[in-house]
């Protein structure tokens, strides 16, 4: 599985502040946290578990597609590409 530093930076900035708002949201709900105002509200609370997720799900597209394409080539029963030692390492026959 590809590590998330794989992913682009806009999106682990919208992953960060997804996972910002569910702590939140989770905080203020169990009174842990108080928030100023309209922000104290449960129906804040519930549009912050809503945005938070909202938020993440970009990542969880990206990596997805990501390993969708590494594996098309099975899905469709053709070989994985092979891959091609460098140049350098290629068998030069018998050394003499």
């Amino acid at each position: 599985m590809r590590s998330f530093g794989d992913l682009p930076r806009p999106v682990l900035v919208l992953e960060g502040l997804g996972m910002v708002l569910l702590v939140l949201s989770y905080l203020s709900t169990h009174d842990y946290v108080r928030l100023p105002g309209i922000l104290a509200s449960q129906q804040a609370a519930v549009g912050m578990i809503f945005l938070g997720v909202v938020l993440m799900v970009p990542a969880a597209a990206y990596l997805v597609l990501r390993m969708a394409q590494g594996f098309s080539p099975l899905l469709r029963n053709r070989q994985p590409p092979e891959k091609v030692p460098p140049a350098d390492k290629k068998d030069h026959g018998p050394q003499e």
